[in-house]
């Protein structure tokens, strides 16, 4: 229903666009003042900006594109100014969906003893969620000026981002319920009514991989539990995906790299302001812009990125 509704939307401005080509012709030829030739131009702009976001929209052609997305984020290397700039990520990926349309919701969060997280997962859904936000994938690396420290000396901090397609079926793996092990505990979370008072937080472990994911922000067990096979049902295709690819490699005779990630967008405050993204050289000094979930260009320039 959701899919339908965003191709009616389509059509809809596709068709008030044939629309408005016609009238502004029609005007066009009746147009005498400056003012009505300036009123003109104006909905010539206004008729650019719609049909460029119809066109944008091309660069969703991948398999899961339009699915819901689940991005998890990990503190890396930097100590606790590392769990800061990861909880720094989670609020500018939070920023975004808001001002995007797009619904975010926290799935499993675990914070740092002095300040930020160690990692947090969540889920966003709308139109082309994972379209959006496959270009985060990677690792982040903010330098500034530590506010942890007493000297105040410059740091360098890493944070990994984790982005999946929400998959109802995968046909690649079979999952059977005696290679998984379910263990329940009580959520170490926020709290609130029916949080932290039973043991609801569902930890689920993947025996014959050895991947394991947690759900501990859904009030009931079962819910838990059903977002937790939802997050392990990614996990699980992104692991056939990356055999899949180690294995072409191999028969291609090219090395693989069993790095933890690379490094994808830098984000510098000091000694100057920039952020740049390394795979598509796009770069701004916004950085407070940045932060608080102005990314549309990064992730536009990443998939126009792909098409080349």
């Amino acid at each position: 229903m959701q899919e339908l509704e965003e191709i009616r939307k389509e059509i809809r401005i596709l068709l008030e666009s044939e629309k408005e080509i016609a009238d502004i012709s029609e005007f066009l030829e009746m147009a005498e003042s400056e003012e009505e030739k300036d009123e003109i131009g104006n909905k010539v702009a206004e008729l650019e900006k719609n049909l460029a976001e119809l066109e944008f929209k091309t660069l969703f052609d991948g398999e899961y594109d339009s699915n819901p997305a689940i991005v998890s984020i990990y503190c890396g290397a930097g100590g606790v100014d590392a769990q800061d700039w990861s909880e720094m990520i989670l609020r500018m990926y939070l920023r975004w969906a808001e001002k995007n349309g797009f619904r975010a919701k926290l799935l499993d969060e675990t914070r740092g003893q002095e300040a930020g997280i160690k990692n947090a997962t969540i889920e966003f859904t709308g139109p082309y969620a994972y379209g959006y936000l496959k270009s985060e994938s990677g690792v982040h690396r903010l330098v500034r000026l530590s506010p942890f420290n007493s000297d105040n000396l410059r740091q360098t901090s890493f944070a990994m981002v984790e982005v999946l397609p929400v998959i109802d079926m995968i046909s690649e793996v079979e999952i059977k319920p005696d290679d998984l092990r379910v263990d329940v505990f009580r959520s170490q979370g926020a709290g609130g009514q029916g949080v932290n008072t039973t043991d609801s937080a569902v930890r689920i472990l993947h025996i014959p991989t050895g991947i394991m994911v947690t759900c501990q922000n859904e009030r009931s067990q079962m819910q838990n539990r059903e977002q937790a096979m939802k997050i392990l049902k990614a996990k699980l295709h992104k692991k056939y995906l990356e055999e899949k690819e180690a294995e072409k490699n191999k028969l291609r005779g090219e090395q693989v790299s069993a790095e933890w990630g690379s490094q994808i967008r830098s984000y510098v405050v000091h000694p100057y302001k920039m952020v740049k993204d390394h795979r598509t050289k796009h770069e701004t000094a916004d950085v407070e812009s940045v932060f608080d979930g102005n990314i549309n260009g990064f992730m536009e320039s990443y998939l126009e990125g792909l098409k080349k």
